[in-house]
């Protein structure tokens, strides 16, 4: 009896099949994991055709499959085991069509993110996702996570940019709905069972995403703040202000900023380090000289009334740079600390102060020396949360979700605001979601992955 190897080589071919041998020269994760990849094989489709007989073998055979994308997933949504068959969508990577008329575009899963951001471009169009992983991340990655990124503010995330998808499920059927148009309602709208569910429904080999008229102006600044509550006012400031070209609002606590503005870190401090609070504000229009006159209106204004302590404001590329830098260059708090616990969570701006403030008091009660930093998108209530300790035992770690997750359930706040559940969340879904939401979730997996071969284990 041939094995489900064996049965795979013969349908798609050799080439499309890697040993577990070729597959440990490859990473596990290009993130956080320094480990080679693990996996009974290591699947290369080509095509939407290969994919479905992939998945057809493998639910025949009740073989798991984990669905892999560009492997910067945080919470263990790809993690494999000897047992998994890895499904790469790397080779399907073809941008299929731009369509200038009605401002989409279709492109393949295994299309990088930054290569679908720089083809756009080059037609006076943006796709407006943008995250810090954009130059290993994959469209169907972004997808299946929900991305959410540093323009959700204006923009939206994932979901409110895609408008079609193409999608294999578990026993190899394919599901086409490919709608170009803004509004369908002819039933069901199907591709929202996708979008978020992080590969354990079914895998994503298709997208028609909306795209945007390409800015013409840009205006940056990094803003000091005494406290909290001026960066709620100063957000509601801008809204009112800049309205629809307020394209980014991200804040940044002191500790933080600190950090990326001393040695051994590259970056000099644009402003003092003496505030407790930094917003890193970014308007996009399509008028520079009217544009940068309003922006600058509303931090001279801002300046004035108190609302605000100071501003810098990015006159060129490298200043640009400079100011992105440092709220981007996460990656030097791995440098500096070892080991990192790190948390995305969404809640009510209003309840980010305390909740920061109540989050650090209980992490100091047990660890005095504890390393905190926070930022992150607070025009669409996402922040991004570092935590290290010292120590990277199971209880610890238990102990530190413990800490930063149990507050939120009672402000009606989420663990995950676009890292999604994998397998290091799920312990802490029922915070999130109520018990009928979580059995609902159970029974559209049962529906469609009855046997429950695809991405085992991960979300529920």
């Amino acid at each position: 009896m041939s094995s489900i190897v064996d049965l795979l080589l013969q349908a798609v071919g050799k080439d499309a099949i890697l040993t577990p041998i070729e597959a440990a020269e490859r990473p596990a994760s290009r993130w956080l994991s320094t480990d080679s990849l693990t996996c009974k094989a290591l699947a290369l489709p080509n095509s939407t055709s290969e994919v479905a007989a992939i998945l057809r073998l493998c639910h025949q055979h009740g073989q798991t499959v984990v669905p892999h994308g560009g492997l910067t997933n945080v919470v263990g949504g790809v993690t494999t085991t000897s047992d998994d068959i890895a499904l790469s969508l790397e080779r399907m990577n073809v941008i299929e069509q731009i369509d200038l008329q009605n401002k989409t575009i279709t492109v393949q899963a295994g299309t990088i993110l930054q290569d679908v951001q720089k083809a756009v471009a080059e037609t006076g169009l943006l796709f407006p996702l943008d995250l810090g992983a954009k130059g290993s991340c994959m469209i169907g990655g972004n997808i299946s996570t929900n991305a959410g990124g540093l323009q959700a503010l204006r923009y939206g995330v994932m979901r409110q940019l895609v408008l079609g998808l193409e999608v294999v499920l578990a026993d190899g059927t394919v599901v086409s709905s490919m709608n170009k148009m803004l509004k369908n309602n002819a039933g069901y709208d199907l591709k929202h069972l996708f979008i978020g569910s992080e590969g354990t429904l079914g895998v994503i080999t298709k997208a028609i995403l909306k795209l945007e008229d390409a800015p013409k102006s840009k205006n940056t600044a990094l803003i000091g703040l005494t406290n909290f509550g001026k960066a709620i006012d100063f957000l509601q400031a801008a809204k009112r202000e800049l309205a629809s070209k307020l394209t980014t609002y991200e804040i940044i606590w002191q500790d933080y900023y600190r950090l990326m503005t001393s040695p051994p870190s590259t970056f000099t401090p644009p402003l003092s380090q003496q505030y407790p609070y930094y917003v890193l504000m970014e308007a996009l229009g399509q008028n520079q000289e009217i544009d940068e006159i309003h922006f600058q209106t509303l931090l001279e204004n801002s300046l004035e009334e108190g609302l605000i302590e100071d501003a810098a404001l990015a006159k060129s590329q490298q200043e640009l740079d400079w100011f992105w830098g440092i709220r981007e260059k996460v990656d030097f708090v791995f440098q500096v600390h070892q080991p990192v616990f790190l948390f995305d969570v969404s809640l009510p701006i209003t309840d980010m102060e305390l909740y920061i403030q109540t989050v650090i008091n209980d992490l100091k009660s047990i660890w005095p020396y504890v390393h905190f930093y926070s930022f992150g998108h607070m025009g669409d209530g996402n922040l991004h949360l570092f935590v290290s300790c010292g120590e990277n035992t199971l209880s610890t770690r238990h102990q530190v979700e413990e800490i930063v997750f149990l507050p939120l359930q009672k402000i009606g706040g989420s663990i995950t605001a676009e890292h999604g559940i994998g397998l290091e969340k799920k312990t802490w879904l029922h915070l999130s979601r109520t018990p009928e939401e979580i059995a609902l979730m159970r029974t559209l997996k049962h529906a469609l992955d009855p046997k429950g071969i695809l991405n085992p284990g991960k979300v529920v």
